[in-house]
């Protein structure tokens, strides 16, 4: 048998930087930079997050057959000096800014990378094995096709911006990916979305999920204007910006003065109030995101020909637009990558290396019964820690803890959850990608109608708006919401089935949808035998799920991390692999509890 061949992709430099190590095409270990570096959104390379990799995969720097990167630079500045000599001199002052960067770095990327690695390697000279360059949309497209449980597929991408494609429509058979068309910037529907977060006052590439979720709240009063003034759509989903509109081409704002003037006003200030044109603006976005992926499906069944999607690119993580591509789209079945965002482009980099620059073959990955399945492991790609590492961490910080063994465990983990507590729970390797599916997720009673609130306010610190995701087992999923297929990513919205809706007021949406998890033992053992443990006991297969973590700080990685969050928020119980800490047992915490409380001028900006 020849020696395995290993392909390390990366993603970065622009935001959510990540690390993927394949071995013969199927994924060993991926894991985004901001989880090791505590940075949010951290855009640097990502050192830690492929070290993390090449050592889950036991390889070095040197034993890769090829690195590949996300997306192809000197296209991107290509973009970048052709739109601003289009708009000068409007433009200089974005220039000014983002140009000395460009010249300075990202425009020697090669040699940045090469360094990187070798650095990685740990060794004074550059990298010097290949490295491979994918497009931006077509490592989208890759990350979605290439782990997907289909044969073939047609693919759709969407996103803000690569090097020119804001969205593309492609087919995937086998071994092979093709782009068959593409939408090109300034005309982008993540733009669009995204210049809507920031006069809704979020933050730009972190706020679009507060939008979606405002949306519910709101009616679409302002889509005729957005598609008579701000866009001219066509039925195949492609569309035309008024750039009159938008500030991002030639400024460092994302709307302009003719924007403000157009929806009543200036954008909202971070502590200023929601209010009803706010709620109205973001349901009217919503609605033409919407209306536009939906054509754009229908656009790729028709070019692909094939009768199955799949989807990524940074649009793709809005649920309620996957919902309705799978509900009322032309398609059999629609799988989306986990990671739709630019970490899942270091999957897809690695993806294409394998199948294009060495000949690697596709092997869609096989569940029990050798029924199709996705090759993503359930997003399960991180860092898992040994018991004996766990338990250091506890003792270096003098945690009073209890040790279960795995039968008694999860029922005293539902136990506490019946009761009300709120639990932290740390179990296995960490998710990538943006959700938590039960390895580094809050959980609580879903059936309590102060749990959003309390959740929100004292252990998320978020918005009072924000909805919660249940996670419940796949078995009884049918019977609690509007759902006939699994949804093990969180990536589709469904109704709650109305006479269930009284009954789960914690994750039931004002318009009574959910964003549902659905969990199999095969795929999450702990998480399974937890979520029966609590229906045993209540009658409700499920569980609030949210990410561990609080505003503005990334999902939890190792355990001394989920120790802080524990320690800075009101969570009740924690559990680590098989420790179990009682917040009322740790010494000296309850004078800490009032210290670290978050004033609501910040906790809802």
């Amino acid at each position: 048998m020849p020696p395995a061949r290993h392909v390390l992709g990366l993603s970065a430099y622009y935001h959510d930087a990540a690390a993927c190590l394949l071995r013969d095409g199927e994924v060993v270990a991926a894991a985004q930079e901001e989880r090791f570096t505590r940075l949010k959104g951290d855009a640097a390379f990502p050192a830690r997050a492929a070290a993390y990799c090449l050592a889950e995969g036991g390889v070095g720097v040197g034993d890769l057959a090829a690195v590949a990167f996300y997306d192809k630079p000197l296209l991107k500045f290509e973009r970048l000096l052709e739109t601003y000599l289009a708009v000068a001199p409007r433009g200089f002052g974005s220039f000014l800014k983002a140009g000395p960067l460009w010249v300075k770095e990202k425009l020697f990327t090669d040699r940045t990378l090469r360094r990187a690695l070798g650095e990685l390697a740990g060794r004074a000279g550059a990298y010097e094995g290949d490295l491979l360059y994918a497009e931006h949309h077509e490592s989208h497209a890759a990350s979605a096709f290439y782990p997907s449980p289909f044969d073939e597929a047609a693919v759709l991408t969407v996103d803000g911006v690569g090097e020119w494609a804001t969205a593309s429509v492609g087919a995937g058979r086998g071994s092979g990916l093709e782009l068959l068309s593409e939408l090109r910037f300034p005309d982008s529907l993540g733009l669009l979305y995204s210049a809507f977060t920031y006069y809704l006052g979020f933050r730009v590439n972190s706020g679009e999920y507060k939008v979606m979720g405002l949306a519910p709240y709101g009616e679409p009063r302002y889509a005729d204007l957005i598609l008579t003034r701000l866009m001219d759509l066509r039925e195949d989903g492609s569309f035309t910006l008024d750039r009159r509109y938008f500030g991002y081409v030639s400024g460092l704002r994302m709307t302009t003065g003719a924007f403000d003037d157009l929806f009543g006003g200036p954008p909202r200030t971070p502590e200023r109030a929601l209010d009803r044109r706010h709620f109205d603006l973001a349901r009217s976005v919503q609605h033409v995101c919407e209306e536009v992926v939906l054509r754009m499906a229908r656009t790729a069944h028709r070019l692909a020909g094939l009768d199955r999607l799949c989807m990524a690119g940074g649009v793709a993580l809005n649920c309620v637009a996957n919902a309705r591509v799978l509900r009322e789209g032309p398609f059999r079945d629609v799988w989306v990558q986990p990671a739709a965002g630019d970490a899942g482009g270091a999957l897809g980099a690695a993806a294409l290396a394998w199948h294009r620059a060495l000949g690697g073959a596709r092997r869609v990955a096989r569940g029990a019964g050798g029924a199709p399945r996705d090759g993503m492991g359930g997003t399960y790609l991180g860092p898992a820690f040994a018991d004996a590492d766990v338990a250091a961490a506890l003792d270096a910080v003098g945690a009073v803890y209890e040790v279960f063994d795995a039968a008694s465990l999860a029922g005293y983990a539902a136990d506490r959850l019946a009761e009300g507590a709120v639990v932290g729970w740390f179990q296995g390797r960490m998710e990538y990608g943006p959700r938590a599916l039960g390895n580094r997720s809050i959980l609580a009673d879903p059936r309590r109608p102060d749990i959003q609130s309390r959740l929100n306010r004292a252990i998320k610190f978020r918005e009072s708006f924000r909805p919660f995701a249940p996670s419940v087992t796949a078995e009884h999923a049918g019977k609690w919401f509007v759902l006939d297929r699994d949804s093990p990513y969180m990536l589709f919205t469904a109704d709650v089935r109305p006479a269930r809706r009284g009954a789960l007021p914690a994750v039931t949406h004002v318009d009574g949808s959910a964003r549902v998890q659905t969990v199999r033992p095969e795929d999450n053992p702990a998480f399974h035998a937890l979520l029966l443990a609590f229906a045993a006991r209540t009658g409700c297969p499920m569980l609030v799920n949210t990410s561990f973590n609080v505003r503005g700080e990334p999902v939890v990685c190792t355990p001394a991390d989920a120790l802080r969050c524990f320690r800075d928020t009101r969570m009740d119980v924690l559990v680590l692999g098989p420790f179990v800490l009682e917040r009322a047992a740790q010494r000296g915490w309850a004078a800490r509890d009032a210290a670290s409380a978050v004033p609501a001028a910040l906790a809802f900006d």
